[in-house]
């Protein structure tokens, strides 16, 4: 029976059951041995695949940074007024986090107790650094109200687009709508206490 699951094994379910179970225990508190009964398969054969956890750990992240960092990449996050770049740089992420909620979940936990943590947290500030540029932007665009403060309405919106990994769950669910629906709110509520107009 395990040589027929490790026939099957691949890559992407091994890390697919890797981030289930960081998400569940932390990275810290998941050792090689739990990876492998959750895997079905033995240590050897997650070695055949990786060199170890961290190795695990540093792909999954990139999973949720590769689609963060995408976004900046396409046409709507690039063209036309920061204001517009910014809603939809919003509507984006949330459609992203929903997308690879656990990936994303394991990126928002990270402490910064490896190198492969300190890295991802690296990455993620870039990420908001750039988000934030928008923001300034927007304002000095005149397309944010001129009382809200930029650096606040950063914190703010990442915190409400961030807090999507605590109560959204997929495919039936309780996760208050579908996908659509949940980035659309995200951006009327975010939206409606920004912009001027």
């Amino acid at each position: 029976m395990t040589m027929a699951k490790r026939d099957t094994y691949t890559p992407e379910s091994l890390l697919a059951v890797a981030v289930e179970v960081f998400n569940e225990r932390g990275y810290d508190g998941t050792s090689m041995e739990h990876l492998s009964r959750a895997a079905g398969i033995s240590k050897s054969s997650i070695y055949h695949h990786v060199r170890g956890k961290e190795e695990l750990l540093r792909l999954a992240i990139a999973r949720a940074l590769d689609g963060l960092f995408g976004i900046l990449e396409e046409q709507g996050a690039g063209e036309g007024r920061a204001i517009d770049r910014l809603e939809y740089v919003t509507r984006r992420t949330a459609e992203v986090l929903m997308a690879e909620l656990p990936y994303v979940t394991l990126l928002l936990r990270v402490r910064g107790n490896t190198g492969t943590e300190r890295w991802a947290m690296a990455r993620r500030r870039e990420f908001d650094q750039q988000v934030a540029e928008l923001l300034a932007q927007a304002a000095a665009d005149g397309d944010l109200r001129g009382d809200v403060d930029v650096r606040l309405a950063t914190r703010l919106l990442f915190g409400m687009i961030n807090s999507i990994v605590e109560w959204y769950r997929p495919h039936g669910g309780h996760s208050h709508g579908r996908d659509e629906d949940v980035a659309d709110g995200v951006v009327r509520m975010a939206f409606a206490g920004l912009r001027t107009t």
